[in-house]
């Protein structure tokens, strides 16, 4: 149903003048995005349909989400899903924001993964620590078909979340368990010593460290801090990870990149061979720890 009105193409040149003036950033961007959900029009035709008039409830749609926007609500929450590598999952209030340096992150974590798929005669077990909205997860299930992933985190709420976006894989579902709990205490008992690649994207800001108002208002404190000092989460990974490894395990870990030389110090006293990568900035961003003979 349309008023016949205004174009989406309008709609969009009010959408970044309005976010221009709030200061928003890149508000071009938003605009088009916020037109794309809008309009239900996938980014490929997005031109098609700029000068085809709004349909009412579109309009609806869009002025809600505009003035969310406006407000400083991040783009992500505003529009409820967001991209992933292969992935678009659901997104909210609930669960962090999918990152861009996590996809390296996750892609590190899948090369563990294949790098173990060619040399075993069973499925490579892997446990992602803090799933969230269960992107990394999600991501090696789908990309990995010889893997079997389970997924923790002990927020109930940000579990909802990942089984959400669990049905919108297919058949790699059937190869996702999810668990409620706080780190290895929520696996079960019976993978202890037989994980080939633990993975996590721990919180790890300091109590102290003054975020953008536009995480600190709006993504869960639980998800980003760690504690006083930052590091307190991945160091219970790394001092723990031993007793669920199995002989060939690795270990990858995202952090801050000020933090990721004192991290793989720690796993190397620990007797792992560490390397640092760096994420899409260039800026050092994970950690991989794999056990030696």
């Amino acid at each position: 149903m349309s008023d016949g009105t205004i174009s989406w193409a309008e709609l969009m040149s009010e959408a970044e003048t309005r976010f221009g003036r709030a200061g928003i950033d890149l508000p071009a961007i938003n605009a088009r995005r916020i037109v794309e959900e809008a309009s239900g029009t996938p980014p490929s035709e997005f031109h098609r349909v700029l000068d085809e008039p709004a349909t009412v409830r579109g309009v609806a749609h869009f002025d809600s989400m505009v003035a969310r926007r406006e407000k400083g609500e991040p783009l992500q929450y505003v529009l409820g899903n967001w991209s992933f590598r292969e992935l678009e999952v659901m997104v909210d209030h609930r669960a962090l924001i999918p990152r861009p340096e996590t996809e390296v992150v996750a892609g590190l974590a899948i090369d563990e993964v294949t790098a173990r798929s060619g040399g075993i005669q069973r499925e490579v077990l892997v446990a992602d620590l803090g799933t969230g909205t269960g992107v990394i997860a999600l991501s090696i299930a789908t990309e990995c078909p010889r893997s079997r992933v389970l997924a923790t985190d002990i927020s109930p709420d940000a579990l909802a979340v990942a089984r959400a976006n669990l049905t919108g894989i297919g058949r790699a579902s059937t190869r996702v368990t999810l668990h409620e709990g706080d780190w290895f205490d929520a696996l079960p008992h019976a993978v202890r010593g037989s994980l080939d690649v633990i993975v996590s994207n721990p919180p790890y800001i300091s109590d102290t460290e003054v975020l953008p108002a536009v995480v600190m208002d709006h993504e869960p404190a639980s998800a980003l801090r760690s504690g006083p000092i930052g590091t307190e989460f991945l160091g219970r990974i790394i001092d723990d990870a031993g007793e669920w490894l199995g002989p060939d395990g690795a270990l990858v870990l995202e952090m801050a990149p000020m933090q990721t030389e004192e991290i793989a110090a720690r796993a190397k006293l620990r007797g792992y061979k560490t390397s640092i990568h760096s994420d899409l900035s260039g800026r050092a961003r994970a950690v991989v720890a794999r056990r030696t003979a």
